[in-house]
């Protein structure tokens, strides 16, 4: 199997500033992408620029805020885009195919599983598939980042060798280089803390909605799936390979020590939670820092309507979210034997296991 390269490519890098498609920039993108291919790499390209390319077309003056006009945008804009990396890339001979994704397809394992048997016999067929957040009908498209996170759901998805995620700046770096011209730029990061997620900036352009902080999002998300993440440049021949190569124009970042199961990265990442309990600080200890699982006595509060086998999100007694995980009880049963000991909650209720959340199907998130 070739080594799996995915590519997502933002709107600032495909658009111009004031909307519409810049087809010099998706020419260079689509031979950047067509050598990669022809390298040996089996190359997937996530793609945005369906709002930008096509508010302009559909009559707006400006990049719309209501999301019935970026959906119509997007319904416009999607062709449009489609049609010029088609052009863009038969100019290499090679071919590429449309895959237009929600949250929802993510969630559920079945559609999940559909997603990656079609990408993989496209990638076999020496196909690139051209992936976007399907905009015309998933509302939370809006806050995926730029469809940064979407990138990193794909990778992990595929089990990619590397996640390039291009943007406008070369990386990650200290400060704000446009602001501050001391700024030092951040070469790789070996664990994405707090402080790293601290130094990112805001969204850098008038067309795309991701800044640099949801970039790192993404890089965390791919990163404890096990594939590591460029975040930087290219706007010179040579400069994707260059990237995907291990000496490119941005910040590295690499996989985590441990890394996910695929059952924890859905946990994790590709779950709807169904409810929420809250946990003493006794409990946060136990299952932060000693890889304990959630005992009844713990939790302090239940919200939601939950079942056996649902996931949940934990949080602490702040409201922050700690992590996510498989419950074992109904919510009605959690509600009755909260804050109680183990021997009084097999007293009260009959469950498969005792504990609330077992630490073999709960994750931690970053920061915590």
């Amino acid at each position: 199997m070739h080594q799996r390269i995915v590519v997502k490519i933002g709107s600032s890098s495909l658009t111009s500033d004031e909307g519409g498609l810049n087809r010099s920039k998706i020419e260079f993108f689509a031979g950047e992408l067509s050598r990669l291919q022809d390298e040996g790499y089996g190359v997937v390209l996530v793609t945005s620029g369906a709002v930008a390319a096509g508010f302009r077309k559909i009559g707006y003056a400006k990049r719309p805020k209501a999301l019935h006009e970026k959906q119509a945008s997007a319904a416009v804009g999607q062709a449009l885009l489609m049609q010029c990396y088609n052009e863009a890339f038969a100019k290499h001979d090679h071919s590429v195919a449309q895959i237009l994704l929600t949250r929802s397809d993510f969630r559920s394992r079945i559609r999940n599983h559909n997603a990656l048997m079609t990408m993989q016999e496209l990638m076999s067929r020496r196909v690139i598939p051209i992936i976007n957040e399907n905009d015309t009908v998933a509302v939370d498209e809006l806050k995926f980042g730029e469809n940064d996170t979407l990138s990193a759901l794909v990778a992990n998805l595929i089990r990619a060798q590397k996640l390039v995620i291009l943007t406008d700046t070369d990386g990650l770096y200290t400060e704000d280089p446009r602001k501050n011209s001391n700024a030092q730029r951040i070469d790789r990061v070996d664990e994405i803390s707090e402080d790293v997620f601290r130094i990112a900036g805001g969204s850098g352009s008038s067309v795309g909605t991701g800044g640099m902080r949801s970039k790192i999002e993404a890089a965390r998300i791919a990163t404890s799936g096990g594939v590591p993440v460029f975040v930087g440049r290219a706007d010179e021949p040579g400069d994707l390979l260059a990237a995907v190569q291990g000496t490119g124009k941005g910040t590295y970042f690499d996989t985590s020590s441990h890394t996910l199961s695929t059952k924890k990265q859905w946990i994790g990442f590709h779950s709807e939670p169904q409810g929420k309990v809250q946990v003493d600080g006794g409990a946060e200890r136990a299952l932060v820092d000693g890889g304990k699982s959630l005992l009844p006595a713990g939790v302090t509060e239940v919200d939601g309507d939950f079942h056996p086998g649902d996931v949940i999100e934990v949080t602490d007694t702040l409201g922050r979210t700690l992590g996510r995980g498989v419950v074992n009880y109904a919510s009605w049963q959690l509600k009755a034997v909260a804050g109680l000991s183990t021997e009084e909650v097999r007293k009260r209720v009959d469950v498969s296991r005792i504990e609330v959340v077992h630490r073999d199907e709960w994750i931690v998130f970053a920061g915590r």
